[in-house]
């Protein structure tokens, strides 16, 4: 299969086969790498790295993976580049195209991603939107597939806020890759109506389903996987935080939901989770609030069925297969 070229910018623009093809290669370049065999197949070329929100594991994995490619990297975080600001996204694409073969952006709306992919020349990934997060979702469905094998017919409940991002990204990925998929959250918090009928065609293609769930005990009933995310995401203002905390608490993955879910059952999270008070936005809602954990009970957190440090360096393996995939003819 070949995709050089092509740029990665959320995984409807993905078929079934591809996705198990990027999944199949981030499993070969694990397995190589945990050998020592390089694969440092594009010595020469070079990197963008655009963050508008700085990240600690995407950025890690976008430069491991480059540089154990063979590759350069130049890291732009929010104060190192004028785009958007001094220079418009398309003069920025049209720039950084004519001196890097690919270009990672991380940041706010999906039409910035899609403006510099239109006018760069060259792959564009995104490492992150408000709207998606598909390199997260490539982690997350290796680690699904190394801890539960198969991936078709496997049950996957988002709680939590299923509005953004994550919660999306899950839906697609889930009904192109023929999993059942539910969001169980308040009515108000479920995704927009748009893309749920976009996902319900997919599935009906792939096997898989749709679902919106209110209670989270009918919701996790024999689940395989259970995921959630930080119920406030970058740049939401901080009294956004009582409100989640009053509608969402309802919504925290115990070890009762765990139990409800099922011995077989794992825990994933994007990371970072406010599981404890621990760091200091942590410590400053458990002082506000009376709470010592937001979407996640440590208990689950520290639990042998949480795999969330899996899913981590996954991001990096995924991450490298994206890259592989679009500017080798083969590797």
């Amino acid at each position: 299969m070949n995709l050089k070229g092509r740029n990665f910018l959320t995984l409807k623009d993905f078929t079934e086969e591809e996705i198990l093809y990027l999944l199949d290669l981030a499993a070969d370049l694990k397995d190589r790498k945990k050998k020592g065999i390089p694969v440092d197949v594009l010595r020469g070329k070079n990197v963008a790295l655009i963050f508008e929100k700085t990240s600690t594991r995407t950025r890690c994995s976008f430069e491991v993976a480059a540089h154990d490619l063979g590759m350069g990297t130049t890291y732009l975080d929010p104060s190192g580049s004028q785009i958007g600001k001094k220079e418009s996204i398309e003069d920025t694409a049209r720039v950084l195209g004519r001196m890097f073969e690919g270009i990672e952006y991380r940041g706010y709306g999906q039409e910035i991603v899609e403006e510099l992919a239109e006018y760069a020349g060259v792959p564009v990934w995104n490492g992150l939107t408000n709207e998606y997060h598909p390199t997260q979702m490539l982690a997350d469905f290796l680690t699904v597939r190394e801890h539960l094998g198969e991936l078709k017919g496997k049950k996957l409940v988002y709680m939590g806020d299923a509005r953004y991002n994550m919660a999306n990204s899950y839906m697609i990925a889930c009904s192109k890759l023929g999993l059942h998929f539910v969001a169980c959250a308040p009515e108000k918090y479920f995704p927009n109506a748009e893309l749920r009928a976009e996902c319900e065609a997919f599935a009906s293609i792939s096997g898989g389903s749709i679902a919106f769930i209110e209670d989270p005990m009918e919701a996790t009933k024999d689940a395989d996987v259970i995921c959630t995310d930080v119920w406030v995401s970058m740049g939401e203002p901080d009294e956004v935080w009582e409100e989640r905390i009053r509608d969402l608490t309802p919504y925290r993955v115990t070890k009762a939901i765990m139990e409800n879910a099922g011995s077989q059952s794992i825990f994933l999270h994007c990371l970072p989770a406010f599981h404890d008070l621990k760091t200091k936005i942590g410590k400053e809602m458990g002082e506000r609030f009376g709470i010592t954990e937001m979407e996640v009970t440590d208990e689950v957190f520290e639990s042998s069925q949480s795999k969330v440090f899996d899913e981590a360096e996954n991001r990096m393996h995924t991450i490298k297969a994206v890259m592989a995939a679009t500017l080798c003819d083969e590797i």
